[in-house]
């Protein structure tokens, strides 16, 4: 087996914030080949520029201008990706990742700023902010530093881009708002019912139909298990809620780590259906 299959195989085994960081990784690695993808795929700091590439507006969010600024990015998209994972369907990580670009990209064309726009910042924004809201006395702990809430390390970064709104990267900063202050509107939304993000799941899912493989089989599936296809009533739904309010309410006082191995698989699975 060579280096090649190795890493398929890791990255079909791996996690969608896993993923993610595989394909910023391939992408920074391809642009150090030449400017081609920061002249066409960065977001133009003036729309008259964005008009004839607007494309750009998502793809700004995969580009990173040098190994620092990737670095740092991966290493919060490793930690709260895979933290987000636990509350949070894999779909919602992606909706809140690209929502979270998207708004950044335009609060950024709005300001006018200087340079070109890259960088993953946005999107990551977004999934801390979710998640702060989502669980906001969940603690980190960090090495040299100890434990962090995760509503302190939120707001930290928050007032960090506020600070830098004057700086020479202002247009970055105002992204990171963005893509801030969408990541707590899309959580509080989820809260009253209304996931803002669903049209990115159906358009995801169009393409998808669209190029994948036709079955050659022309058997009809006669027998349905309708124990298995039938949607939960409203009375289980609002005790599955009920349960999974427990654990939150559980983790807020104590940590992810006081619950016992049935409430973690509870809320895992929770997490991670569609």
């Amino acid at each position: 087996m060579n280096f090649i299959d190795d890493i398929k195989i890791s990255f079909n085994k791996s996690s969608v914030a896993e993923k993610l960081i595989y394909i910023l990784v391939l992408i920074f690695v391809f642009s150090l080949f030449g400017n081609f993808i920061d002249t066409w795929f960065s977001l133009p700091s003036y729309f008259q520029n964005y008009i004839s590439k607007p494309w750009t507006i998502l793809t700004y969010g995969f580009l990173h201008s040098n190994f620092p600024h990737i670095f740092f990015n991966l290493i919060f998209l490793y930690y709260l990706g895979n933290l987000f994972l636990n509350f949070f369907t894999p779909k919602q990580f992606i909706n809140y990742f690209i929502l979270g670009t998207l708004i950044g990209g335009i609060c950024f064309l709005i300001l006018n700023s200087g340079s070109n726009l890259v960088g993953a910042s946005a999107g990551i924004m977004a999934i801390l902010v979710g998640l702060a809201t989502k669980i906001p006395s969940y603690e980190l702990r960090l090495n040299l530093i100890g434990g962090v809430k995760l509503w302190a390390l939120a707001l930290i970064y928050i007032l960090v881009s506020i600070s830098g709104l004057d700086g020479q990267n202002s247009g970055g900063n105002i992204a990171h708002l963005g893509g801030a202050l969408l990541g707590f509107l899309y959580t509080k939304q989820l809260e009253n019912g209304l996931d803002i993000g669903k049209w990115i799941d159906q358009l995801i899912d169009f393409f998808t139909n669209i190029f994948k493989p036709k079955s050659k089989s022309n058997l009809k599936t006669v027998y349905k298990n309708n124990s298995i296809n039938r949607k939960p009533t409203h009375k289980e739904s609002k005790q599955k809620q009920q349960q999974i309010d427990s654990i939150l309410d559980k983790i807020s006082k104590s940590g992810y780590d006081s619950l016992n191995k049935e409430e973690k698989d509870f809320l895992f699975k929770s997490g991670n259906k569609n």
